[in-house]
């Protein structure tokens, strides 16, 4: 068995502990073990953060362009990923946390926190289309989990 649900949600800041709050009630009922749950929960929020900030402008009505949150849990991992339809950006080469944000900036520091949290990162940027932050983490299971290896 294995859980997989896909969100799209307003670029609104309210947006972000919805989609921690589904991820980590998934994770509890399923079994995972609180420290990878925290852990995934805290990636999530980052990489939902980016795209509430950074995801993109007005649809043609005005509103506000959403984003995109699916993951996957399964016996072995979790899989995540945030879509948005902003402009993209360029990634930096090699690792998020190769070259992070001054101390006393109040931004910039997202995906090394992800890259931290995680157990591989991967970022796409699609300039002018938006940007794909999906990220992995093996699971640890609770004894007697309901999805958990046996």
């Amino acid at each position: 068995m294995s859980i997989w649900w896909s969100l799209h949600l307003r670029r609104e800041a309210a947006s972000v502990p919805l989609a921690r709050r589904l991820l980590l009630g998934a994770m509890e009922t399923a079994g995972v073990d609180p420290d990878v749950s925290y852990d995934l929960s805290v990636a999530l929020t980052e990489a939902c953060a980016n795209a509430v900030e950074h995801g993109g402008g007005a649809d043609a009505r005005g509103a506000s362009a959403g984003y995109r949150v699916t993951a996957f849990l399964d016996g072995e991992k979790c899989r995540i990923e945030v879509a948005d339809s902003g402009p993209g950006f360029v990634p930096r080469r090699g690792s998020p946390c190769g070259h992070t944000a001054p101390s006393t900036a109040e931004s910039g520091r997202g995906l090394c926190l992800i890259e931290q949290l995680a157990d591989h990162v991967h970022v796409r940027s699609r300039p002018g289309r938006g940007a794909v932050v999906s990220f992995d983490k093996i699971l640890k299971w609770r004894e007697g989990a309901l999805l958990g290896v046996s």
